[in-house]
């Protein structure tokens, strides 16, 4: 066996490449708060929670230097972790804008040490402050945990510069001849409609997402082509309301975008280039072709039927 090639590293990362790399790996989404003595709250969005030690119980989670949120966690002796629930995108998005009040108009009460918990969360975790690391440009919190609630529902995720949510990863294999019925199927689960528009969800995207991947667009930048696909232009606001994204993710995207020449500003609105349309038409084939080998084999009657039962389960 022929020992393994040394790795070449670059001593001047790309700080956008690295991130963006980073971003392959799915992680939750928190709000860390906390409050001074003298009732100053102060809370940020962050996902870079995780746990350290299950005795003593320790989790941490890292915060950007130039935050001016700082302070505040610098001064309390307490602060907590809300894990945000899949349906919590806009408390997501409240707490990652500079604004000069976060919790104006947002649900909270006081947990352990004063530090805001907010409600309808997937779990939260109050924390006595336990140890402060330097971590290059940000700062390391570790917390004991002291008390926790844990509601569970289903969690809010962040991918690839987008928000996402929880699908089972249920394996779907071909069942050989004489071989006995998987028991995915059997009994209540073969009649509910949940379950099994979650298992065709996963059967799809198995020969949709790599196809997309492949073009070098992440998926959130696929995401934001095929919605300015109309060449109408959107506004930052717009794109933000349109696609599952933080906004300094969008931020990001549109500037990764800019710089490959796919889009291009006129006034306040992002807008496709040329190549952006070749680009945007090559995601759109790619979909197309996915769509008629998945649903080739059913009749015109029967798509239209599906159609409007999807559209109707949409709207609620």
């Amino acid at each position: 066996m022929s020992e393994p090639s040394a790795i070449a590293v670059n001593p001047a990362l790309d700080p956008r490449a690295f991130r963006r790399a980073l971003g392959n790996f799915a992680t939750g989404v928190t709000v860390v708060t906390a409050a001074t003595a003298a009732g100053h709250k102060v809370g940020v969005t962050a996902n870079s929670f995780n746990s350290v030690s299950l005795d003593p119980a320790l989790i941490l989670w890292s915060l950007d230097k130039r935050s001016t949120s700082h302070e505040v966690f610098a001064e309390a002796t307490h602060f907590a972790v809300n894990i945000l629930a899949a349906d919590q995108i806009e408390l997501s998005n409240n707490f990652a804008r500079p604004r000069d009040d976060r919790f104006a108009g947002i649900a909270h009460e006081p947990g352990v040490g004063g530090s805001p918990l907010l409600l309808d969360c997937s779990a939260r975790f109050d924390c006595q402050k336990y140890q402060q690391i330097d971590g290059g440009d940000h700062w390391i919190l570790i917390g004991k945990v002291v008390a926790f609630d844990d509601f569970g529902r289903s969690p809010l995720l962040y991918h690839q510069g987008a928000y996402s949510m929880v699908l089972p990863h249920t394996r779907m294999t071909r069942r050989e001849e004489g071989q006995a019925p998987s028991s995915h199927f059997q009994g209540r689960l073969q009649h509910n409609l949940y379950y099994l528009m979650t298992q065709a969800l996963r059967a799809y995207q198995a020969g949709y997402q790599p196809r997309q991947l492949s073009t070098g667009l992440r998926t959130s930048e696929a995401r934001m082509l095929m919605v300015l696909e109309n060449d109408a232009g959107l506004s930052l606001n717009d794109l933000q309301r349109e696609v599952a994204m933080p906004a300094l993710e969008i931020d990001e995207a549109v500037a990764n975008l800019r710089r490959k020449g796919l889009v291009c500003d006129r006034g306040e609105r992002v807008c496709l280039t040329a190549s952006g349309v070749d680009e945007t038409e090559g995601l759109w084939s790619i979909a197309r072709e996915q769509q008629d080998k998945v649903f080739g084999a059913f009749s015109a009657e029967q798509i239209a039927t599906f159609k409007a039962v999807l559209q109707a389960v949409i709207r609620g």
